[in-house]
């Protein structure tokens, strides 16, 4: 079969011809309908020889969906033909958080081997792809797979952030979406369809911000150092209630920290690089800063039934897997807009 890979440390990954790969006793082999292309993607590719731990070759794409084409041994639940999503970040399955389905905090899966499909096991972009449990999978439906195999990261990764905190988005509340790209533009539909939020888009690309408002932002305003007084200026001076950075330079966490109110909350979503120290004289009182980390099964099923009430939507590229490098280069490039969909 064919697959995209990266093979060698700095270099670009190419596509090369594999073996197709056999499912063991409890494992599920799709016939790969969409693969998602990510940012992450390119951090991993990014890293110097010293600090990369995910193997070689690898056969990227943490974003799948697929049809059920062959079951191994003893798999029940799902059929040949099914059409399913792959929830993204394996765990142990065994474990307190992989017991209420959050296996993206799996404390053992490090300790085990266990790494996520395109980071660490075989990836998506491929023409076939091995999952190891059917409780990865999450039927499609009627969803169009293309259409819908980024809200496995892309719609799940924000709608994780946003849940956790909705206690600060109450009625007459500011948030703040900083990057419109992949994952920033679902998150400003998830806003609205969660949240009765004033929701303020930062970009520094215009075509972004547009997009931003076609999808539900109330304002857009470029990404630079005078954001901050204008989300001021915009809540009378209170300030954002909830800053969501989906880029992580240190810039836009700078902007975060100058925009969030007292008790806000600031939900570092993008892998930039930067830090944000917090505490006294740095972050205002009461204000939290997260990390967060995908999201779990459950709410994966959420945001495909958002999906299906057309309350969310990926705005999508699409390429064959002979043009997945290419779309990786506009990707490093910034000049996807939305998200970047390679259909094999």
């Amino acid at each position: 079969m064919r697959a995209l890979q990266y093979r060698t440390i700095g270099a670009p990954p190419e596509v090369v011809e594999i073996d197709t790969p056999e499912p063991g006793p409890g494992q599920i082999r799709l016939k790969v309908t969409a693969a998602g292309l990510c940012h992450s993607d390119e951090f991993v590719m990014t890293l110097p020889e010293e600090q990369y731990i995910y193997g070689l070759p690898l056969t990227l794409g943490h974003e799948g969906a697929g049809v059920v084409e062959k079951l191994g041994a003893g798999v029940v639940g799902v059929e040949v033909g099914d059409s399913v999503a792959v929830y993204g970040p394996w765990g142990c399955g065994l474990c307190h958080a992989c017991a209420q389905g959050k296996e993206n905090y799996c404390l053992r899966a490090a300790e085990l081997g266990i790494a996520p499909p395109g980071l660490g096991a075989p990836g998506a972009l491929a023409e076939y792809l091995i999952v190891d449990d059917v409780r990865h999978l999450v039927p499609l439906g009627d969803l169009d797979p293309v259409e819908s195999v980024s809200l496995t990261d892309a719609g799940l990764t924000p709608y994780h952030a946003i849940m956790s905190s909705l206690s600060a988005l109450v009625p007459g509340s500011t948030a703040v979406v900083i990057g419109a790209g992949g994952l920033g533009h679902v998150g400003v539909q998830i806003l609205r369809a969660v949240s009765a939020a004033m929701i303020v888009v930062l970009d520094v690309d215009r075509e972004k911000l547009r997009l931003a408002t076609e999808v539900g932002a109330h304002h857009v305003v470029p990404s630079n150092s005078d954001a901050p007084a204008f989300i001021r200026e915009l809540t009378k001076g209170r300030g954002a209630d909830a800053v969501f950075d989906f880029v992580g330079v240190q810039a836009t966490l700078d902007i975060a920290r100058e925009s969030v109110v007292a008790n806000g909350v600031i939900q570092i979503v993008g892998i930039g690089g930067g830090v944000l120290p917090t505490g006294f004289f740095s972050t205002p009182f009461g204000a939290s800063v997260r990390a967060p980390y995908w999201g779990s099964r459950s709410e994966l099923m959420e945001v495909l039934d958002l999906a299906r009430t057309g309350q969310i939507r990926v705005h999508t590229e699409r390429f064959d897997l002979e043009h997945a490098p290419e779309a990786y280069e506009r990707l490093r490039a910034g000049t996807i807009l939305g998200r970047a969909v390679v259909v094999p």
